[in-house]
């Protein structure tokens, strides 16, 4: 730890540990009114900052703003609040009768100083969300969000500066190095939302103080439209989920996987919606955002450009502007499988397009993958539904909708595996950020007692019925 001696976040970090146990021992109310400070300020105070500052990051539309970002937000808050005296009671459990004279329950303790490490995509509400959790759990928190996005960043920094002392939660903003430099901390738990590569690297160091981490993190999650699907109402949501935040959300629809029955009908239908969303000319919609950076943008136009040079079809735009980091909603079609659309997470308005014949086909190439962060089915057949789910793996599932299981606070919300590790939202946050303490007590003498040292043979027999009763 000298090595942090003189380094300010050293000093900050130390000083959140100091206080940690104030914090812990904060009561319900004392929370609540932390919850309800930062509700003011997200849905009042700032909430025009909050719409200006992501529209000039990446030109967010303001009623997206305020549905995935602002509301997902309050919505958090809000289940906090209703919820959180029952999360933080003492749960009792029942007593065996070999340990009769105890009573036991388990209590949920907060882990102590966490690092919040924060994206681009949704920058507010990943960032804040699962600030309600820790603020819940009673943690002191060091908050690091996105540089990619610095108008987002400044408001969020000014809402934290505005409603907490420094030593119970503070926003550092900066660049790979700040991020470097926290991730030498020895923080109690860690909480991070991005990619699966920046994921292994949290983790690392984060082994390396046994410190416990939840990792949000992304992948390819298929879209699974049968022959009994209803390709019109399946189109609508499709088109919103794919193309929602312009594709740059980990549970968006990352490629279709569509029975070739549908093929011809779900592409005609598809264009019509997309005209019908986002008009002839998508730049000059104010419902379609643009790809956060140009970095990014030529990597998913790069992806375009591979998917022609492998014989791919471009069934619906492929065009762009470079100077706008725009990119038209595109839909590609016949992609070899060595095709960087079909290996790489898009994260972008670009949707390839795959068919199959018989539904054993998609199972089969599903679990040849890693496990999505979110799967889709698209069918009315309850049999094929429950046969996919029985015979995959992924961290949630839509049936006949896309992305809303995000909008569940009572459903626990996380990867497995390579697009996650350990659960948020509601309770499965506020669990997340705390540790389960159980504790015994003993009230007078149990059975238990007769089996205490020097061991007889009357108490080997005593052990043996212990075993076969007990």
């Amino acid at each position: 730890m000298t090595d942090f001696m003189d380094n300010r976040y050293f000093e900050l970090f130390n000083a959140q540990k100091k206080h940690q146990y104030n914090v812990g021992n904060t009561s319900y109310n004392q929370r609540i009114k932390k919850l309800n400070a930062l509700h003011r300020a997200i849905q009042y105070t700032y909430k025009q900052a909050i719409r200006e500052a992501l529209f000039a990051d990446f030109k967010k539309p303001p009623i997206e703003t305020n549905l995935t970002e602002i509301y997902l937000v309050v919505r958090e808050i809000k289940h906090a609040k209703a919820n959180l005296r029952h999360w933080m009671k003492r749960q009792k459990v029942p007593t065996p009768l070999a340990l009769l004279g105890t009573s036991s329950y388990y209590k949920y303790e907060p882990k102590g100083v966490c690092l919040i490490m924060s994206p681009w995509n949704y920058p507010l509400n990943l960032t804040f969300s699962p600030l309600v959790s820790a603020i819940a759990a009673g943690n002191t928190i060091i908050i690091k969000p996105s540089e990619l996005t610095p108008n987002i960043s400044k408001v969020m920094a000014t809402i934290v500066k505005d409603l907490f002392e420094e030593h119970e939660v503070a926003l550092i903003e900066g660049g790979v190095e700040v991020s470097q430099e926290l991730l030498k901390l020895p923080f109690n738990h860690i909480f991070f939302t991005g990619s699966p590569a920046v994921g292994k690297i949290v983790m690392a160091a984060a082994s390396k103080h046994l410190t416990s981490v939840t990792l949000e993190l992304g992948g390819k999650s298929p879209t699974i439209i049968d022959e009994t699907a209803s390709i019109k109402e399946a189109i609508d949501s499709l088109v919103w989920g794919k193309y929602l935040n312009n594709g740059q959300t980990c549970i968006a629809p990352d490629y279709v996987l569509i029975h070739s029955s549908k093929k011809a009908e779900f592409i005609k239908a598809y264009k019509e919606k997309v005209l019908y969303y986002y008009s002839k000319d998508a730049s000059t919609s104010d419902s379609y955002s643009r790809v956060v950076n140009n970095k990014h943008f030529n990597r998913l136009t790069n992806y375009i450009e591979d998917a022609k040079t492998h014989g791919a079809n471009i069934e619906l735009g492929g065009n762009f502007d470079v100077g706008d980091n725009f990119i038209e909603p595109t839909v590609i079609s016949n992609l070899k499988e060595e095709a960087k659309l079909l290996n790489e997470e898009i994260f972008g308005p670009i949707l390839p397009l795959k068919t199959f014949d018989e539904i054993d086909e998609v199972i089969t190439y599903l679990n040849n993958k890693e496990k999505p962060l979110a799967l889709y089915i698209y069918s009315q057949s309850n049999e094929t539904i429950e046969k996919i789910i029985s015979n995959t793996r992924a961290g949630t599932t839509c049936i006949n909708t896309n992305a809303l299981q995000v909008s569940n606070h009572n459903l626990p919300f996380g990867g497995s595996n390579g697009s996650g590790i350990g659960k948020t939202h509601g309770f499965f946050g506020f669990q997340d950020f705390s540790n389960q303490r159980a504790v015994l007590r003993r009230h007078t003498k149990g059975p238990l007692n007769l089996l205490l040292p020097p061991y007889t043979k009357f108490k080997q027999k005593l052990a043996d019925l212990t075993i076969k009763w007990f």
